[in-house]
C-alpha cells in the first residue's frame, strides 16, 4: 500500500486544485457565510445532466456550525451526483414523447438526446446537445443566476434563480422564476435534494427530522428509521455504503405543510426549510454522510406565462 501513497496523494492534490480553481462566489450577512459554485460550460464544478447547475453551495457556516459539504467519495464534474448543497432537479420535459435520438429538456441543464426507449434514468449518460446561455450577477449577499434556452426540442424558457441571505436574520432564501417563452406548455416538477451535511456528523441517532404534518412513510424503514407522529428518528448509524429511502405521505394542499426541520442533538445545529408552494411529493433519503429530505413542487406554465416559488432555510442552534 505504501508504494501507492504518492500517486494517491498526487490525485487528491490535483482534485483539490481543480476544485479551488472552479468559478465560485462567497456571500455573507451578519451571521452566515456561504460559498457557491458558479455554472460554466467549460470549467464549472458541476457539468452533469441531472441537477440544475445554479445555486450549488459548497459550504455554509453559521455560529461555528457547518451545514453543507462534500458527502460523496468520487468527484467528476460530469458525475450525476458529484454535487453539494440544497441543489434542485427538474423532471425531464418531452422525454416520453421523444423517439430514440430525439431531444428532450431539463431546466437548468439544457437539451439532451434520448438514447433508448427505456424510462428516463437520472444516472444515464445522455448527450448534452444545447447547454443554453448562463449569466451570473454577484453581490455581497446574493448571487442571481439566469439560464436561457431557446427552441430546444420545441421548448423555450427563461429561468432565474436568486440565492440570497436575509439581512439581519440567519436565513438563506432561494427565489425562482420560470417564464415560458416558447409555444408549448411546460409541465414538470422540481425537487430539492438538500444534501444536508451538518457539522460533518454521521447519519444516526443524533439526528431527528420533523415535518409540519403527521408524517406517514410508505417505504420499508428496515431497522434504520422509526416514525412517530411528525418525526423520523434513526435507530442506529448507517454503515459503509448503506442507504435508506422512503416516500412520505400525510401532507395536505397547503404550503404550510412544506415545513421540515433537521436537527443534530449532539452539536445543537438545526435548520428549518419552508416554501410558499405546496408539496406535490415528498421523499427522504440518507446515506452515512448526509440527510436528504426531498420536497417536490409541481410546475405547469402556459406559453407567455411565468411561475414563481421560494424556499427558505432558517438556521438555528437548539436552546435558542
Amino acid at each position: 500500500m505504501k508504494k501507492h501513497l504518492p500517486a494517491l496523494l498526487l490525485a487528491f492534490s490535483l482534485i483539490s486544485w481543480i476544485i479551488d480553481e472552479v468559478p465560485q462566489a462567497v456571500i455573507t450577512n451578519d451571521s452566515i457565510k456561504a460559498t457557491l459554485y458558479l455554472p460554466d460550460t467549460a470549467t464549472g464544478y458541476y457539468r452533469g445532466t441531472r441537477f440544475d447547475w445554479s445555486g450549488v453551495i459548497a459550504n455554509l457556516e453559521y455560529k461555528g456550525h457547518s451545514y453543507f459539504g462534500k458527502w460523496f467519495d468520487k468527484y467528476d464534474p460530469y458525475l450525476h451526483d458529484a454535487i453539494s448543497g440544497p441543489v434542485e432537479a427538474f423532471d425531464p420535459i418531452g422525454y416520453d414523447q421523444a423517439k430514440t435520438g430525439d431531444l428532450f429538456v431539463k431546466i437548468g441543464v439544457g437539451s439532451l438526446r434520448k438514447i433508448d426507449n427505456d424510462p428516463y434514468k437520472f444516472v444515464a449518460p445522455y448527450q448534452h446537445v444545447d447547454k443554453g446561455q448562463w449569466s451570473v450577477q454577484k453581490k455581497a449577499d446574493l448571487v442571481r443566476f439566469t439560464h436561457v434556452l431557446k427552441d430546444a426540442a420545441g421548448y423555450s424558457y427563461e429561468y432565474e434563480k436568486t440565492v440570497k441571505l436575509t439581512k439581519g436574520k440567519p436565513e438563506l432564501v432561494l427565489e425562482h422564476r420560470l417564464k415560458n417563452t416558447g409555444k408549448q406548455r411546460i409541465e414538470t416538477a422540481v425537487y430539492n435534494h438538500n444534501f444536508l451535511v451538518i457539522d460533518q456528523q454521521p447519519s444516526g441517532p443524533d439526528f431527528r427530522v420533523q415535518f409540519g404534518f403527521p408524517a406517514k412513510p410508505t417505504g420499508d424503514l428496515k431497522d434504520i428509521l422509526a416514525s412517530k407522529n411528525q418525526e423520523l428518528t434513526f435507530l442506529r448509524p448507517l454503515q459503509n455504503r448503506e442507504s435508506i429511502y422512503t416516500l412520505v405521505e400525510g401532507y395536505g394542499a397547503s404550503a404550510s405543510d412544506y415545513d421540515i426541520r433537521v436537527e443534530n442533538t449532539k452539536t445543537g445545529a438545526g435548520v428549518r426549510i419552508r416554501s410558499d408552494r405546496p408539496l406535490s411529493k415528498l421523499a427522504f433519503w440518507s446515506n452515512p454522510k448526509n440527510l436528504s429530505p426531498e420536497p417536490f413542487i409541481a410546475i405547469n406554465v402556459a406559453p407567455g406565462q411565468a411561475f414563481t416559488w421560494k424556499i427558505s432555510y432558517e438556521f438555528y442552534t437548539t436552546g435558542q
